[in-house]
């Protein structure tokens, strides 16, 4: 999991002991290291579902998105950096189940490297896709608004802001000697170990906060695009309108399950350092050993087409067997991600809908009218 708490495990532990030093132990016990395993694989084989090439049988009706390329690319990155977080936590995990003096015996400066650096690369890499879960609701805003995109800026932003916080945090929280239990007042505290906790929790408030906002007014806008394009608004549209606000909702909704528990465990251990509830804090760990992992997993199955059929995944090595491939309608870019197989072309709209045929749609300055 990525936690700023877990970081400071990495420190040289003091020879005293109280009650937030005792709760260190419950980390290094195999129980806990068990469930980060388990949902971290997990984890590694959702994002790998999400990055794989998929194909589907051919739709009778489908209602194509002019800005699948656009936003497949951003699930595509999103999925990347959710593969090499729980990469990091199954790495972590794996190396405290069979070395476990790398917590307790961390005097030993080779510990405390090794445990920084697992640290650190769970850190950045669960940053970024904090980051491309708000650079895929940004775009998804410019798309209803009939914008171009700007994936530079968002790689920028999603792999550059992250190395920034990681980096500033652990600076501060481990020079110069990675002392940080030993501390002698407060105030050494508050500038040693906050500002790591200021560069988890920030960036994930700001998405918890603008993504709600920007999918509220995406969805005005959808049901402002839809009547435009097909004249009407009847219930069929209605239906169409409601389930694409559902995948909205079930996008924000996969965010604050996975990363309210680190919310609150943060709040608690801040104000209630001096007088820690042990059995609630080590209960939200393990609840975020399971949710933070299994963020990959559920990221598969909220940013996947709606199509109501299932998607097959493409294997460049097998040969293609059925003709019922879809391929990309006429007015869809030209772009071939697989031009060695003709037959297939991956799409990834937000929905696609059944119960439209293609006769009774009008395009929006010359393309297919919707949402990625």
């Amino acid at each position: 999991m990525a936690d700023p708490t877990i970081q400071t495990f990495c420190c040289h532990w003091p020879n005293i002991t109280y009650s937030s030093v005792k709760i260190m132990r419950e980390f290094n016990s195999t129980s806990y290291n068990i469930v980060c395993v388990i949902s971290s694989f997990i984890g590694i084989l959702g994002a790998l579902y999400q990055v794989l090439p998929k194909t589907s049988a051919k739709i009778p009706h489908r209602w194509q998105t002019f800005s699948a390329l656009r936003g497949r690319q951003i699930v595509i990155w999103l999925a990347i950096a959710d593969f090499l977080a729980s990469i990091g936590v199954f790495t972590r995990s794996t190396l405290w189940l069979n070395l476990q003096s790398i917590v307790e015996e961390s005097d030993d400066t080779s510990n405390v490297l090794i445990c920084a650096i697992t640290s650190a690369w769970i850190q950045y890499f669960y940053t970024a896709t904090w980051l491309w879960t708000l650079c895929y609701a940004i775009d998804m805003r410019l798309v209803l608004k009939e914008k171009e995109g700007h994936p530079t800026f968002y790689h920028v932003v999603a792999w550059t802001v992250p190395a920034i916080l990681t980096s500033l945090g652990l600076l501060v929280l481990y020079f110069p000697d990675a002392n940080c239990h030993n501390l002698n007042s407060l105030s050494s505290a508050l500038f040693h170990i906050l500002p790591n906790y200021f560069a988890t929790y920030v960036p994930i408030a700001v998405v918890m906060i603008a993504n709600p906002v920007l999918y509220m007014s995406s969805s005005q806008d959808v049901e402002r695009l839809i009547s435009m394009s097909f004249n009407q608004f009847t219930s069929k549209e209605r239906e169409l309108v409601d389930a694409i606000k559902l995948k909205f909702c079930l996008i924000n909704f996969v965010f604050y399950f996975c990363w309210l528990p680190n919310i609150l465990n943060g709040i608690l251990l801040w104000t209630l350092w001096f007088n820690l509830p042990e059995s609630i804090i080590i209960g939200l760990w393990y609840v975020m050993a399971v949710t933070n992992p299994l963020q990959a997993l559920c990221n598969s199955l909220v940013y996947r087409r709606w199509s109501g059929t299932a998607d097959k995944l493409y294997i460049p090595c097998r040969r293609q067997i059925s003709t019922t491939v879809l391929p990309e309608s006429d007015d869809s870019p030209p772009v071939d991600p697989w031009p060695n197989s003709p037959e297939v072309h991956e799409r990834t709209p937000l929905l696609q809908s059944h119960e439209y045929n293609a006769t009774t749609s009008r395009s929006v300055n010359g393309v297919d009218p919707v949402v990625n």
